[in-house]
């Protein structure tokens, strides 16, 4: 695995040289902040020899590389899932290969279906904490130690101060969000009302079908991590209606402006963030 992760890092190094800070994966149907981009550089999946591809609609495959507001980003539009028959150590080969070319923070975000009665539609949800109730784990195996520990610590995956302070911003900026615990279903089925019934009970706030796997890779390679939820439609049980990936592109589709202008201010967070890191150590 450490061989094809490296072999993706040399594709990419082969097109370009640019080297991100800040690495972001954008979920079903939220790809509109790639518009802010400037200086951008798109670089299909394809023609990096061994990173994975994803097949669902709404992810697109491509790494965009791009500044903002001075701070080099790079984005993965589409992520590959655990139920699309990859292994999850597959599905981590993104993070690993972001974090082999520089990135340092990841803001990870999803579309998912909302548990909490309070939530509806529309809703953003700061990630604060998540339970992995997809049978697995990217780290099963041999240890990948260039990147961490075998026995990595999770009890902070996402970082407090960070989303603490986004969700502060998000408030001065006029925009609403929640916070919440996100609890990752392998899928590809939607969950019944009994699961539903039964992960509210265990303390999820919203669930979905990504993201635990790469927060974890994150934090096993020292990267601080962001996680971001849009909540496009109840979970099953919730409302008289079924649940369609439909909905789900439909939703993120009205809510691209403020979720947009939120990864902007994650951004400025983060750069916030690591300039006070350095104030710190000088």
């Amino acid at each position: 695995m450490l061989q094809r992760i490296e072999h993706c890092v040399d594709c990419i190094r082969n097109i370009t040289n640019r080297k991100p800070e800040i690495g972001i994966t954008l979920g079903s149907g939220l790809a509109d902040f790639v518009n802010a981009l400037e200086n951008t550089l798109e670089v299909p999946y394809e023609k990096i020899e061994g990173f994975p591809r994803p097949t669902v609609k709404g992810h697109e495959g491509k790494l965009i590389f791009g500044t903002f507001h001075g701070t080099e980003v790079v984005v993965l539009d589409g992520r590959v899932h655990y139920y699309e028959g990859y292994s999850q150590q597959e599905t981590v080969i993104p993070v690993r290969v972001l974090q082999r070319i520089g990135v340092h923070t990841m803001i990870l975000s999803n579309a998912c279906g909302g548990i909490n009665y309070a939530f509806k539609p529309g809703d953003i949800m700061l990630i604060e904490d998540h339970i992995n109730m997809s049978g697995s784990n990217p780290l099963i195996g041999e240890n990948l130690d260039a990147f961490g520990l075998r026995f990595p610590d999770m009890s902070e995956v996402y970082s407090q101060k960070l989303w603490k302070t986004l969700q502060q911003k998000a408030k001065d900026a006029g925009i609403e969000t929640k916070h919440g615990v996100y609890m990752m279903y392998s899928g590809p089925s939607f969950e019944t009302p009994a699961e539903i019934r039964a992960f509210r009970v265990l303390g999820a706030d919203a669930v979905g079908m990504s993201t635990v796997p790469e927060a974890i890779a994150a934090v096993h390679a020292g990267m601080d991590v962001m996680g971001i939820s849009v909540i496009t439609n109840m979970a099953a049980g919730m409302l008289k209606q079924k649940l369609t990936h439909e909905e789900v592109l439909e939703t993120g589709e009205k809510v691209r402006e403020p979720f947009a202008q939120l990864i902007a201010l994650a951004i400025d967070t983060i750069q916030e963030n690591n300039a006070q890191k350095m104030d710190v150590v000088i």
